[in-house]
């Protein structure tokens, strides 16, 4: 319930403050340039994370760890196109590969609680 409300009404808030700062037209800006940019880490990202799973399962391996990168760069990308400054900051810091690593490690320690 918290996400459902407490998510927009901060995205509300840090848009209204940010236009307050730079006005109506930089922060529309900024708003859909992320989402530009966003989208165009989210393509090549997603690329690479396709091709590692394909060479996964050529080498044999279960592709888990890529899998997981994929599913790490879709959040990010759903994020990047959810209109708000909270929103989009999350989804490209979810574009860079070390920090998905560092994400992956510790949902991987959840999961594993939580399965076994």
């Amino acid at each position: 319930m918290v996400l459902f409300v407490g998510i927009p009404l901060l995205e509300l808030f840090l848009l209204a403050e940010v236009e307050d700062r730079i006005g109506l037209g930089p922060t529309l800006a900024l708003v859909v340039g992320t989402g530009i940019v966003g989208a165009s880490a989210v393509r090549r990202q997603g690329a690479r994370a396709w091709r590692a799973i394909q060479v996964a399962l050529a080498e044999g391996r279960a592709p888990s760890a890529e899998i997981a990168h994929g599913v790490l760069i879709l959040v990010g990308g759903v994020l990047l196109i959810t209109p708000g400054i909270l929103t989009d900051l999350v989804g490209l810091i979810l574009m860079i590969p070390v920090v998905r690593e560092l994400v992956r490690l510790r949902l991987r320690g959840v999961f594993r609680v939580v399965v076994w």
